[in-house]
């Protein structure tokens, strides 16, 4: 049986959730810009390069077959974690989403919307980093979101697999109790998402890494963050 994290969510009726609506806090997309880059202040400071992040040693035995391709828009250093952050395709979205616009009461993604996939390719260059069940965890928001939430998104592993990445970072039968995941020195993970899609619009992904201990309990005075922006083609 897969294990998969918070990715996987239960399917809610749009109407169930309109009393719980995103909280508005602001009003409501072909040519390729060179990918911009943030870094943390610990961040070693590296070249940017095009080519996906196929080039570390190998991967960790609990992670799925890591997917590359797409276009570069992307990349955030943490430390010695680098995030590549991928475009990989536009589609229509096969369901409705899993919240509402309180405003308007209407879906924030609507079935037969443009969504947008986007991968992100995780990679270790220092020294092997003990992670839980949330790995290394990005949250991507447009620069004009309107709502305090982050973005809806469509769970459709079908969609996943047409768009040729993992709708989760762990590869079948990878549970372990304690929830501890060594990514070594030179491996890598990767995974989708999918959001709604607004042409030319800019984008922000922030990036958190909590180590766990022997035990597996997040170690939250060693937490990292960084945060990297794009533009969503």
């Amino acid at each position: 049986m897969r294990f998969n994290r918070s990715r996987t969510l239960a399917t809610i009726a749009v109407a169930s959730i309109s009393l719980m609506g995103l909280a508005a806090c602001g009003s409501d997309d072909d040519d390729a810009k060179e990918p911009e880059t943030t870094q943390t202040s610990d961040a070693p400071t590296d070249t940017e390069s095009s080519e996906p992040a196929a080039s570390a040693d190998g991967q960790p035995e609990w992670a799925a077959p890591v997917t590359t391709g797409g276009d570069l828009i992307s990349t955030i250093e943490v430390g010695d974690i680098k995030v590549e952050v991928y475009q990989v395709g536009v589609t229509k979205a096969t369901k409705t989403g899993q919240f509402v616009d309180p405003d308007k009461n209407e879906p924030i993604i609507d079935k037969g919307d443009d969504i947008v996939f986007v991968n992100y390719v995780v990679s270790n260059s220092g020294d092997p980093i003990d992670l839980g069940s949330s790995l290394v965890n990005v949250e991507a928001r447009y620069d004009d979101w309107p709502y305090m939430q982050g973005m809806d998104s469509i769970v459709d592993s079908a969609l996943f697999e047409e768009q040729g990445v993992n709708d989760d970072g762990f590869a079948d039968g990878s549970y372990v109790d304690p929830s501890i995941y060594t990514l070594g020195k030179g491996e890598q993970y990767s995974y989708g998402e999918n959001f709604r899609y607004q042409k030319d619009s800019p984008i922000t992904f922030d990036v958190t890494i909590t180590p766990v201990d022997d035990k597996g309990d997040l170690i939250h005075d060693k937490r990292a963050e960084g945060e990297g922006t794009g533009k969503i083609k």
